[in-house]
């Protein structure tokens, strides 16, 4: 039969060809549903936020006045937000194109980019536990575990559980929290998207292409299988007759 000679070689050759994937997707999927998120984000190593201080606005300088001290020109600005950081009022000046600028909103004292120290601060600020800081590093370019398109500083914390915080060194907050659970995490994603450089993109040909491939192989095994079914039935029906 030919439709059944043809489901054979497609079923056989494109489950050959993609069956390692299929595998890594149900590894992938296993691990992905194992794992809590919470740990892999690193949120449990959080320090719990107390009730916040209100801001001595007061004492906050105008806007215009801060970017004057800070001498930023507000020209190219697209927004100006106040809030706190380290237990002072800042302003964060977020500009068209070019980096976040981190200013003191009472002394108009410009801030970042952030030094080492006031890295270590937020890095302890952030972090829950009392570990000790193992090493503090600079990377202007982004990593292969940090992603963001922006300087920062990272923070290796010895705490046992591998964990590195990532501190923007222009808007002065933790863009990310790394540990070994995330990178285990983070390798069977890889696997499972199939983008082996910046692991982000899920709807890249490759993957599209293995899918495709997969469904096939799944299709042709069902096909295969009615045929079976339908030969078995008949050898019954006739040995009934």
């Amino acid at each position: 039969m030919i439709i059944q000679r043809w489901a054979v070689r497609i079923h056989k050759w494109v489950a050959l060809i993609v069956g390692i994937q299929i595998v890594l997707w149900i590894a992938g999927g296993l691990v992905m549903s194992a794992l809590s998120l919470e740990i892999v984000r690193g949120e449990h190593n959080i320090e719990e936020a107390g009730e916040p201080a209100p801001l001595p606005v007061g004492e906050v300088l105008e806007i215009g006045e801060a970017a004057r001290i800070a001498e930023l020109d507000t020209s190219g600005m697209e927004s100006v937000v106040l809030g706190r950081w380290l237990d002072r009022p800042v302003y964060r000046f977020h500009p068209a194109e070019g980096h976040v600028a981190l200013v003191d909103a009472v002394t108009g004292e410009q801030l970042s980019p952030l030094s080492e120290e006031m890295a270590i601060a937020v890095a302890r600020a952030d972090y829950a536990g009392d570990e000790i800081i193992a090493v503090v590093e600079y990377f202007e370019e982004p990593t292969w575990e940090y992603r963001r398109a922006h300087p920062a500083w990272r923070v290796s914390i010895d705490d046992g559980e591998g964990t590195r915080l990532y501190v923007a060194a222009h808007s002065g907050r933790v863009d990310a929290r790394r540990n070994d659970v995330w990178r285990f995490y983070d390798f069977f994603w890889m696997l499972h998207i199939m983008d082996y450089e910046a692991r982000e993109n899920s709807h890249h040909p490759l993957i599209i292409t293995a899918s495709g491939a997969a469904l096939l192989t799944v299709l042709a095994g069902f096909l295969l299988l009615i045929i079976k079914m339908t030969r078995a039935a008949r050898t019954v029906m006739a040995r009934r007759d």
